[in-house]
């Protein structure tokens, strides 16, 4: 029953009261309904001369009565460097050794930035959501609607029982909510949050889930026109098939034919005709087991398909067979037949049998045995269950459960879970097994083909309407999975039939076949109308339909299978198919990723110390910058187009990104919530950078791209509207603007805007007038005016000060990037005029990313092939066409898409397309990958990697000091392209060596 006032269900608040208990995996003991408004009064004294929106906590700050830290209260054993450090502080102790296992106290700890505490909004269970709900109402019926985080800390603390919460972590869940920065939240704000905290989380595991089959799938029409009986494959992934008239198949992986051979019917003079009705493999024997119309087993050489034994003058035609090895020479036969009974063969000394078996007389060229004489032998036992009353559609012995498995579309007993052997009377039947079938004694009785009937409590019997067609048994989750006439997949307790745990919906046609891949939670289901769908076998939720239009299977289907090696579905209808799963791509097991795909930009909030990043896939994540691991994923936005670009508002609360559908979302990245849609009407092309802007009072979000103009919307928190279009543009831009695309953009408060364009062009802009203040357009050096396809777009520019540029009166200067690996500096000032040129990249490669210091003289800039180089501007001469680097070194094994400098803690951060975020000290030593396995502190060296460096920038040809291609200025552009044949490299590189000596 829901506490306080009633909450509509569709407001945030109501929904997030009915989530799962399941979602919040912590819970605390229930605290006493004290008045919250009664311990904050004398707080509020205490409170107003601190400084900021909160306050002071003085227990965190008590260091008296040091707690001691355990690994259970931080969720994770702390790293080796942690523990060292944390001991060097320790005053105690004059040295520190590897072993040492000194307890870390509480105090330590948060000298380290509280490296390894959950996050606060981790610990909300529904209990004290329920309890912070009637604190919210109390402070309501006091008449504060909006509370601000001197009251909020105390109520969290109480409400939440953690009285040592820190006041970092307190405001810093605080600021998440209030993104807009009022310094006030209210509980609806409050619920808003969490719930789209969930959703987040939830999008993440489904995105993580994600799964689709390569369409339209891989078909193979040889030797069809015959229904295939069955498929099943071999350990080295070769697929056998058997049709109805005996042909067999050996398939490779890919579907191409390896072997066949037709079984029966080959002699001539043999007009009788025969066809089989299933087939199981016999790997252990190097066996192929038919089950034929004729009522027998015949068993065949697994790969050369010669004929090997057989047993016949079975009472019944075995409809479907099975078999299991169960290990030290014994195995287990079974089949089902037309009056609904399970036929169970239990062989000991299997091969030595089988060999007899094969030197018996032959019947139409196969050795033969009759059932009524194969019981006779002592290593062979005859069970024969009467479970059904129709048609068995399917049956299976699993070893590992000792239970036989048994389906039909008759509803009162549709499945079947039974014993093997009679459990009642079980000594005197084991006994009885164990003299004739184990220890080689006579039989006692002659073969009896009538069935027996197990007692009910040997079986379990499942009743399901309309039937079971097929089912599977999950052994690593004990799970029954069926499926049948009337559409529905069930998911099964299989010690508990009186109701299913789940039912999957969605198939439109009668489901003909189900299989279940372990390894990777899923399930695999076909229906008549070749429909496939899988699903997750843990959220019972569909995440991927492939229907006969896009996979284009069509006709009857008759067997299906499933190749966990191959990862591959096979299906045989009109012929033979295919439909392997889309793999992520898998990089080298050395290889450290921070997302699936490019990333295309990425960005760093000063209020929150996270760094963000966005991929060519529309997957944002957020790390916390001050070790490296990842705190919350979101995506699928811009109509899951790439994100080109993103920026944060000048409070670094709010997150504004542009994507390749021409739109910019403004979003609350703390839980993925896009709080506004920016977008022009009609068509919109790629949005290729974006700036938060201020001019004077009023703020505002300008974007640039592909459509050769510049957007300018407004900042209008109030403005409730979900979508936003932008403000008319300004008229010199309309009749004298760029010409091409638009790469980039700069400002320079408070009143300069440059944009840079693909045709090389370079215009700055007065905001307050909007009027061209100055255009410039990249030169040509004498040496480029010969040179091809020459590349003289502008994709980033950046804004200097004179203060350090002694050779130029003006008080402006802009650097673009140029052609072949050159940087131009400009004067802005005035009409606006070429100073220098420079070549910044040592390969002659485009420089993609400018970036400089605040506080220092230092230029950043990365290359195309993943190099970054620091020049300093106090060395900066224009009569100089080169300039000497400070340091550089390789970041990246491809295009470097974001560079920033974290002046504070002196870092730089960097993306590439080559899936990686990563941070540097400002003179290139590494820090880490973001998401890597082993965390880092920030300030803390010893928890780098450096002097290590990433391994594939370790091993990548281009990054080998003494290699040609890097010095020879047509070698590189070769070495990347990859059109390349092997005849034009080898030429290459002797012209490489000739021009070498040359020089």
């Amino acid at each position: 029953m829901p506490l306080g006032k009633k909450v509509r269900s569709s407001s945030a608040s109501g929904r997030l009261e009915t989530q799962h208990v399941h979602r919040l995996n912590v819970t605390y003991p229930y605290i006493k309904s004290s008045s919250i408004l009664s311990e904050l009064s004398g707080l509020e004294e205490r409170t107003r001369n601190t400084s900021g929106l909160g306050y002071r906590d003085e227990k965190a700050d008590d260091s008296s009565v040091p707690r001691q830290l355990t690994d259970s209260e931080d969720g994770k054993e702390q790293p080796d460097w942690l523990v060292k450090e944390l001991l060097k502080q320790s005053r105690r102790r004059h040295s520190v050794t590897l072993g040492d296992n000194e307890k870390i106290t509480r105090q330590q700890y948060y000298l380290i930035n509280s490296t390894y505490n959950l996050k606060i909004d981790e610990k909300i269970s529904l209990e004290t959501l329920e309890k912070l709900k009637l604190a919210f109402e109390e402070f309501e019926s006091g008449g504060l609607r909006y509370i601000d985080v001197a009251k909020f800390g105390p109520m969290m603390k109480k409400c939440l029982d953690l009285p040592n919460a820190t006041y970092m972590e307190i405001q810093g869940l605080f600021k998440k909510i209030d993104y807009l920065g009022k310094g006030t939240i209210s509980w609806g704000e409050f619920c808003t949050y969490m719930l789209q905290q969930y959703k987040g989380q939830e999008e993440t595991a489904r995105r993580n889930n994600q799964v689709a089959f390569i369409l339209p799938a891989t078909m193979n029409s040889f030797n069809h026109g015959i229904p295939i009986v069955n498929i099943q494959s071999t350990h080295d992934g070769t697929i056998v098939t058997v049709r109805e008239d005996g042909c067999a198949c050996h398939w490779s992986p890919e579907l191409k034919p390896q072997k066949t051979k037709h079984l029966f019917n080959e002699d001539p003079t043999n007009t009788k005709s025969k066809w089989a009705s299933d087939f199981a493999l016999m790997s252990e024997y190097n066996k192929l087991m038919i089950a034929t119309g004729d009522r027998e087993l015949q068993l065949y050489n697994l790969f050369s398909l010669e004929p090997y034994c057989q047993i016949s003058e079975l009472e019944t035609i075995p409809l479907t067979v099975d078999y299991s090895y169960n290990g030290q020479d014994k195995c287990c036969v079974l089949y089902g037949d037309s009056e609904g009974c399970v036929t169970i063969i239990l062989i000991s000394s299997a091969g030595d049998t089988f060999r007899l078996w094969n030197k018996l007389p032959k019947t139409e060229t196969i050795p033969n045995i009759s059932i009524n004489h194969a019981v006779l032998s002592p290593n062979l036992a005859f069970i024969r269950w009467k479970v059904h009353h129709d048609w068995v559609t399917q049956n299976k012995y699993f070893h590992s459960l000792q239970v036989v498995v048994s389906s039909s579309n008759e509803e009162s007993s549709s499945l079947v879970i039974g014993c093997l052997l009679p459990l009642t009377d079980a000594e005197q039947q084991l006994s009885e097994i164990k003299e004739t079938c184990y220890e080689g004694k006579s039989k006692k009785i002659q073969l009896s083909w009538t069935p027996q009937v197990r007692a009910s409590c040997d079986q379990t019997v499942f009743s399901i309407y309309k039937g079971v067609r097929t089912f599977d048994l999950c052994q690593k989750h004990r799970l029954l999975i069926t499926g049948g006439m009337d559409k529905l997949i069930r998911l099964w307790n299989p010690h508990y039939s009186g109701k299913p745990t789940g039912i999957l919906k969605g198939h439109s046609a009668p489901i003909i076949s189900i299989r279940i891949s372990s390894e990777d939670n899923q399930i695999f289901s076909v229906s008549t109308d070749c429909t496939v769908k899988i699903w997750h076998l843990q959220d019972q939720c569909c995440l991927f339909t492939a229907d006969p239009k896009a996979s284009r299977i069509h006709g009857d289907i008759s067997a299906c299978a499933y190749s966990p090696a191959m990862k591959s579905l096979y299906i045989a209808a009109d012929c033979m198919t295919m439909l392997p799963l889309k793999l992520r791509q898998r990089l080298h097991r050395h290889f450290t990723v921070s997302h699936n795909e490019p990333v295309l930009c990425c960005g760093y909030s000063k209020e929150f110390r996270q760094v963000v990043s966005c991929t060519e896939g529309s997957v944002v994540r957020v790390w916390d910058f001050d070790t490296g691991c990842q705190l919350f994923e979101f995506g699928g936005s811009h109509e899951l187009s790439s994100i080109t670009c993103l920026t944060f508002d000048p409070k670094g609360r709010r997150l504004v990104t542009g994507g390749r559908d021409g739109s910019l979302k403004i979003w609350n990245f703390n839980n993925g919530l896009c709080l506004k849609t920016l977008k022009k009407d009609g068509e919109c092309r790629e949005v290729c950078d974006c700036i938060f802007l201020q001019v004077h009072r009023n703020f505002y979000v300008m974007s640039v791209g592909r459509d050769r103009k510049i957007d300018i919307y407004p900042d209008i928190p109030e403005d409730l509207h979900h979508v936003q279009r932008p403000q008319a543009s300004w008229q010199d831009d309309l009749k004298n603007g760029h010409k091409d695309d638009i790469l980039c953009m700069a400002q320079c408060p408070p009143s300069f805007v440059a944009t840079g364009s693909s045709d090389g062009e370079i215009i700055v802009w007065n905001v307050d007038s909007g009027r061209i203040q100055c255009r410039f357009v990249s030169p040509i050096v004498a040496e480029q005016q010969d040179v091809k396809g020459l590349d003289t777009s502008v994709p980033s520019i950046v804004f200097l000060k004179d203060s350090y540029l002694k050779e130029l009166s003006s008080t402006t200067a802009l650097l673009s990037s140029g052609a072949e690996g050159c940087v131009n500096l400009w004067n802005v000032l005035g009409r606006g005029k070429f100073v220098s040129s420079f070549k910044a990249s040592k390969f002659q490669q485009k420089i993609t990313k400018l970036a400089k210091a605040e506080k220092d003289v230092l230029l950043y800039m990365a290359d195309r092939i993943g190099y970054i180089y620091v020049y300093s501007m106090e060395k900066l001469d224009p009569e100089k066409k080169s300039l000497r680097a400070e340091t550089f070194w390789r970041a990246h094994t491809n295009t470097v898409t974001g560079l920033h400098i974290v002046d504070n803690d002196q870092v730089v951060l960097t993306s590439s397309t080559d899936y990686t975020v990563r941070l540097w000290s400002t003179q290139g030593e590494f820090i880490g990958t973001f998401g890597q396995a082993e965390s880092w502190s920030i300030h803390i060296s010893s928890s780098w990697i450096h002097p290590g460096v990433p391994f594939e920038v370790l091993t990548d040809p281009l990054s080998m000091p003494d290699h040609e291609i890097l010095n020879v200025k047509t070698g590189l552009s070769h070495a990347i392209n990859p059109d390349m044949t092997e005849e034009d490299r080898g030429e290459l590189k002797v012209n490489c060596i000739i021009s070498q000596k040359l020089t």
